[in-house]
């Protein structure tokens, strides 16, 4: 009986965890935020820097909010403001693994490879080498050798 409570508690908890990680999720129609989305699909990164800048300034804890912000400045070659925006990402959501990806993406293009080497080791204690962030930096680490 107590292994099973116990059990039950570790599972509910690794799901707590699992949904904390990743926050991003669709949004709504309309919103900044979906209208960011857009314009990143759009590789519009001129307009989602505009309309991001205005989302995390009315939503200032959001951390996929700043993480996009920082994404859409990454692809517009503003980097350090794009590494600024990763790293409040980071401060508002330490787990958060976009951020974590796309801050050592963002090392790479920048050179900075011992920096992107520390993020790839901070990914795989938040979620292993099989995640998605996990992979897909240590891709961009390789390739950039």
């Amino acid at each position: 009986m107590t292994k099973h409570l116990l059990l039950s508690a570790l599972t509910a908890l690794s799901l707590q965890f699992a949904q904390a990680a990743d926050t991003s999720g669709p949004s709504a129609a309309g919103s900044d935020l979906g209208n960011a989305k857009t314009q990143i699909e759009k590789k519009d990164w001129s307009a989602a820097v505009s309309t991001l800048e205005k989302y995390v300034k009315a939503n200032p804890n959001d951390a996929d909010g700043y993480n996009l912000l920082g994404y859409s400045l990454r692809n517009a070659k503003r980097y350090p403001e794009a590494i600024f925006n990763y790293k409040e990402a980071l401060r508002i959501d330490p787990q958060h693994r976009g951020a974590h990806e796309y801050l050592g993406v963002a090392y790479m293009q920048t050179k900075e490879i011992a920096k992107a080497k520390e993020l790839l080791a901070s990914l795989e204690k938040i979620c292993g080498v099989k995640c998605e962030e996990y992979v897909d930096l240590k891709k961009a680490i390789d390739k950039g050798k």
